[in-house]
């Protein structure tokens, strides 16, 4: 680790500790914002906010290649000790962390004459809609290549271990009202019973086949109808569904499926089954140059013993919309192995700290590196 960034350390984890006692949420991350801000009002930098939105993009340097870092900045909604509240349980506080370390390195060494750094502070990517929205501001219009980081779970990666690039599967989550009548217990011919509808709905979802060879699921997440009486039939309910797929291809098959069943089970009952998609994530788009760039980064900070190779996850990461929505960037994300357990999003989930000023080595000199590319 070079001296400037050790130097670095009590700073950051100081800011570590703010960022982690002050979660906020998607689109809500107001507080989190105005911190980060006047962290780098003083400094050499330009600093772009949004009136409309949360978030932030600062640029050092000028020129081409435009290589930026990404940083998810909102926290989950979740019940922690008996108490629902935000908790930054997807080290979304850990990733701020490091891109921030890595912004004042770049600000103590200087920018490569010919190249221009771009650091952003992402809003909402829990909703996997913060980057679809930074992409229609234009944010990533001018960007050539893109990192971003995520910390993994033991599971997938061991403590000191990194890899240079995570496959995210595609994401989507189906939020879904059943419409229809009421009726008395004793008449259960007058009406469709919603309870009923939603066991053949769950039923239908685990009858989909899609290609074994690729990875995916379906699940309905939660199913709520009737009330305290008991001597009536319900006709409405609310259920909402979490797909997973490993390749954008075959989401959209799962999709289809799921359309088709809504469509189905509607007319066979005569109800009204509407649906709205609460979080789209697509699957990863990666490229080989960022991803070579990245292997040599870990290699030559930590040496060959600590480069892990590509991992491929469940999870997923509205960061992919970049490069899919614009497709001439060239994007990979680090991996980051850090003792993460019991796992993410899990409340109480904790990692070895230690990790943030190696990611920020390691990411500092992937930018460095990739100003030479070209």
């Amino acid at each position: 680790m070079n001296l400037i960034i050790e130097k670095l350390i009590p700073n950051l984890n100081k800011v570590f500790k703010h960022l982690h006692e002050n979660p906020e949420v998607s689109w809500e991350e107001t507080k989190t914002t105005d911190y980060i801000k006047k962290l780098f009002e003083q400094e050499n930098c330009r600093i772009t906010t949004f009136d409309n939105t949360t978030g932030m993009v600062i640029e050092v340097g000028k020129g081409k290649p435009v290589i930026a870092l990404r940083a998810d900045i909102d926290a989950l909604w979740q019940e922690v000790k008996g108490k629902f509240q935000a908790n930054h349980s997807c080290g979304h506080d850990a990733h701020m962390t490091i891109v921030i370390g890595t912004l004042l390195t770049i600000l103590e060494n200087g920018p490569p004459e010919n190249a221009a750094f771009k650091f952003i502070f992402q809003p909402a990517e829990e909703k996997g809609t913060g980057a679809l929205a930074y992409v229609e501001k234009g944010v990533a219009d001018d960007v050539d290549y893109l990192y971003g980081m995520h910390l993994r779970p033991n599971e997938e990666l061991k403590n000191g271990q990194f890899a240079p690039a995570i496959q995210h599967g595609a994401a989507k989550f189906i939020q879904g009202t059943i419409q229809g009548e009421d009726a008395h217990g004793a008449r259960p011919h007058l009406n469709a019973n919603a309870i009923q509808i939603g066991l053949e709905l769950f039923q239908h979802l685990n009858n989909i086949q899609i290609n074994p060879m690729i990875p995916h699921s379906i699940k309905m997440t939660s199913f709520h109808a009737g009330g305290k009486s008991a001597n009536i039939i319900p006709g409405n309910a609310d259920f909402s569904i979490d797909i997973r797929a490993q390749t954008n291809e075959v989401m959209d098959e799962l999709t289809e499926k799921v359309n088709q069943i809504f469509e189905m089970l509607a007319k066979y009952h005569q109800v009204s089954i509407t649906s709205s998609t609460n979080a789209n994530v697509a699957a990863a788009v990666l490229d080989d140059s960022t991803i070579n760039v990245m292997r040599e980064a870990i290699s030559d900070s930590f040496g060959e013993e600590s480069l892990a190779p590509v991992i491929t996850t469940t999870g997923g990461d509205d960061f992919h919309f970049y490069t899919i929505k614009r497709p001439h960037i060239k994007a990979t994300m680090l991996a980051i192995g850090c003792d993460l357990k019991p796992g993410l999003h899990h409340p109480h989930m904790t990692f070895n700290h230690e990790a943030i000023p190696k990611a920020v080595e390691i990411l500092t000199k992937a930018l460095y590196k990739t100003a030479n590319l070209n």
